[in-house]
């Protein structure tokens, strides 16, 4: 049996959102829209288009219900699948008001399905990355 590693539940939720890929000398490169499949105070799990390089920096603007925050992170895990490229995006740069909005979001979201969290069975946990 696999261990848990996150140290966020991270609740299915579905949100517009726009990434752009930043390179090494931090210069913009591939701009695109993306889905999240599910939302955390440390990351998300966005749908793309096209495979992401792992390693690669995100600059991301999420909505999130009427709001929009900007954050930065890493893609720390991809996986391709019948033309779906999922992306695991660990964030690393969230600014202090648009952390409180991420912060306010989730933990609405934890209050308006506490009972499905409570029992939120671990197969539709993704086990292989953060």
């Amino acid at each position: 049996m696999t261990t848990e590693r996150r140290r966020y539940i991270r609740p299915e939720s579905l949100n517009l959102l726009d990434y752009l890929i930043v390179d090494e000398q931090g210069r913009p490169s591939e701009y695109s829209m993306a889905r999240t499949l599910n939302v955390s105070k440390g990351g998300i799990l966005m749908e793309t288009h096209i495979p992401l390089p792992k390693g690669q920096q995100v600059m991301i603007t999420l909505g999130l219900k009427e709001q929009l925050i900007d954050v930065m992170g890493r893609i720390v895990y991809t996986s391709s699948s019948s033309g779906r490229h999922e992306n695991g995006i660990e964030f690393f740069h969230v600014s202090d008001n648009d952390k409180r909005v991420l912060d306010n979001y989730v933990a609405a979201f934890h209050k308006l399905h506490a009972g499905d969290i409570a029992h939120y069975p671990m197969s539709t946990i993704h086990r292989d990355h953060p």
